[in-house]
């Protein structure tokens, strides 16, 4: 006996009914709406068949035996990779069952049916078809109606007939999405064009949000396959088990809002994917609170903004490496490609990981855009115009090139009117918190990434605009003098600082693999980060080979002589940009960490005596390697006592 195939991931649909019915034309019509494999039974006939009922006789049960299991080979063969659409008589229902053979569970049927009359005259009009017209009669006569069928009346255009088939028998999406703001409905389509069946789910609010997903649908033509839902058991429901559902919507409470809504709908098993901007330590506690329940959580970092979710980002996804494997088919496929063509998309790590990582990509970011307002600050005091800045970096690209320099290049060049766009914006950066956490958590985990903070103060500086309009009166910083650097000088400093802000993002991460156990791999990072997110660029690809050999930038040979070569020109920008009272404070951070990194003997001896002054924190000396604390009475100048443990706080 044939085991049963019990499959929740594909379906076959049966196009039913006698000859002339429209079993090949709504087949393939349907086919096509759907993006899965069409099949016309007639030509698995043998020949002998076909010439017998060229003739005019109508074929036995034995003359059909052969045929049918046929189809149900074919049938099972493509139920291992896709749904697929068989148009196929299936008259009795004998024949429906070898039909269905071991697949009964993942068969559906849909039956075409008309008049006589109807049918015989849409016979008499084709061509080129071993079927005549005079054996519609015996197949009316054979026919048994099924039971368990889609029936279909013929009488409507083949686009009705279609949509009534896809209204009442739906096939289970592959992967549910909620949340159709901009990210969420870019997703969506770059899944659809890439052949995943969907479902879309948005909330309804009254007179608020009502119908997205619906009118979404309708905008686009590669939708034409997807579920729309404003009803999330609904939505659910239209899900192959196990289910895989992205999430898109705002990070922080509106994310445990969406799981507490879904859970009771779910099961063991079904995993979500948080595709937002969420704290790592949030996504960590998701993660043990789904476990629980049997649920797998997937924090997903994804970079490419609007574009980017649509033509391909760059996916960050951290959790379950087991539960990863479920949704990783789909994540590849709408990934952005690296230059070998293998998908930016890669298992990171586990818990929280994933997010962790996104939130220093873009620390990493603030930093690169920061660098480029930096240097814009100073070509535009030279009395460069916004187009002569676009010309100067255009000619860094065969150096430098990153996405965020491309863009760059094309904002200086917009105009509105008689003016550059870029001189009527408001002075003022705003940020959506990764930038904080980034900070927040290179103090915690006690790493240097100070490039990070300066980017994120200058931000935080510019919303004081009324306040800096003010102070630039009171002080006079609107008198700055030109700072007396070449272009080329500029570009060195450009480079040094980008390195030094790769240094620190990475050192951040490396730590933090540490840390939390995560054995995060800081290659593979670099890779997936080489095409698809924000900070794309060609020194990104070097680093893939890079960390192949080292976790510590310092330890390269290449990036210890381009440190080298390029330290005078950033000391030259930032000393005579100080003096010019320009403001660059991303690229004047990175030569200050680079002294402070690199200076053998420091003044925290200092601090870490004044800390043993006021609150006996003791210290360790230099003579003595054991590791030993000591501890001294300042006041009284009493010897230095040994001391089990060191007082670190404060």
């Amino acid at each position: 006996m044939k085991q049963a195939i019990h499959s929740s991931k594909h379906t076959v649909i049966f196009m039913m009914g006698v000859s002339g019915v429209g079993k090949s034309t709504i087949g393939a019509l349907l086919a096509k709406q759907l993006e899965i494999p069409f099949f016309d039974g007639d030509d698995y006939h043998s020949e002998a068949n076909i010439l017998k009922m060229s003739q005019g006789q109508p074929l036995t049960d034995h003359d059909r035996h052969d045929w049918l299991h046929a189809l149900n080979t074919l049938a099972v063969a493509q139920l291992k990779t896709n749904s697929c659409i068989i148009a196929c008589s299936a008259l009795k229902a004998s024949y429906r069952t070898i039909l269905e053979t071991t697949i009964a569970a993942a068969t559906k049927w849909v039956f075409l049916h008309g008049s006589f009359q109807q049918i015989k005259e849409r016979m008499q009009h084709r061509s080129h078809h071993f079927m005549t017209s005079d054996l519609l009669q015996s197949q009316f006569d054979t026919l048994e109606i099924p039971q368990n069928a889609l029936s279909i009346d013929i009488h409507v255009s083949p686009e009705e007939m279609v949509a009534k088939i896809q209204e009442n028998l739906p096939l289970k999406a592959q992967f549910g999405l909620i949340g159709l703001g901009v990210m969420g409905k870019s997703l969506s389509r770059n899944l659809a064009q890439k052949g995943v069946r969907i479902s879309m789910y948005n909330r309804h609010v009254p007179e608020v949000e009502e119908d997205i997903a619906i009118n979404f649908k309708k905008e686009f033509e590669e939708l034409s396959s997807a579920l729309p839902f404003d009803d999330l058991p609904a939505f659910v429901n239209s899900l192959e088990t196990p289910r895989k559902i992205m999430l898109m919507v705002n990070a922080g409470p509106a994310i445990d809002a969406v799981i507490e809504n879904l859970l009771p709908f779910l099961s063991q098993g079904d995993s979500i994917i948080d595709g937002g901007n969420s704290n790592y330590k949030k996504t960590k506690e998701r993660f043990d609170f789904l476990k629980s329940k049997g649920i797998h959580f997937i924090g997903a970092g994804v970079s490419g903004g609007e574009e980017g979710a649509l033509k391909g980002p760059s996916i960050m996804p951290g959790g379950n490496a087991k539960a990863y494997q479920q949704v990783q088919p789909f994540l590849e496929r709408i990934a952005a490609k690296d230059k070998n063509g293998v998908p930016c998309c890669s298992y990171v790590g586990n818990e929280g990981s994933g997010h962790f990582v996104k939130m220093i990509h873009n620390g990493i970011e603030y930093v690169e855009m920061q660098l480029l307002a930096d240097v814009y600050t100073v070509l535009k005091v030279k009395g460069n115009t916004p187009d002569q800045i676009a010309d100067i970096l255009e000619t860094w690209k065969s150096t430098t090139n990153s996405y965020l320099l491309e863009i760059t290049c094309t904002i200086l060049r917009k105009k509105e009117g008689d003016d550059w766009l870029v001189n009527k914006i408001m002075d003022t950066a705003g940020n959506k918190g990764t930038g904080n956490w980034a900070t927040i958590a290179t103090a915690e985990l006690g790493v240097p990434s100070t490039l990070i903070a300066s980017a994120l103060f200058a931000r935080y500086a510019s919303f004081y605009k009324a306040e800096r309009v003010a102070a630039s009166k009171q002080f006079n910083s609107e008198n700055i003098t030109e700072p007396k650097v070449s272009i080329e000088v500029l570009h060195n400093a450009y480079q040094f600082a980008r390195i030094i802000n790769h240094y620190q993002g990475f050192k951040l991460i490396q730590e933090a693999s540490e840390r939390f156990k995560w054995a995060l791999n800081l290659s593979e990072l670099a890779r997936i980060w080489t095409n698809g997110c924000i900070i794309r660029s060609d020194y990104m690809i070097e680093l893939v080979t890079v960390f192949k050999t080292t976790n510590n930038l310092f330890a390269h040979e290449n990036t210890i002589q381009a440190l080298k070569t390029r330290k005078s020109a950033i000391k030259k920008v930032v000393s005579e940009c100080v003096l010019s009272e320009l403001p660059i404070p991303s690229l004047s951070n990175a030569i200050h960490f680079f002294n402070n990194i690199t200076t053998a003997n420091s003044s925290a001896n200092l601090i870490q005596a004044q800390r043993d002054y006021f609150g006996a924190h003791t210290y360790q000396r230099k003579e003595d390697d054991t590791g030993q604390f000591y501890q001294t009475d300042w006041n009284l100048n009493e010897p230095k006592k040994p001391t089990e443990h060191g007082n670190t706080s404060n």
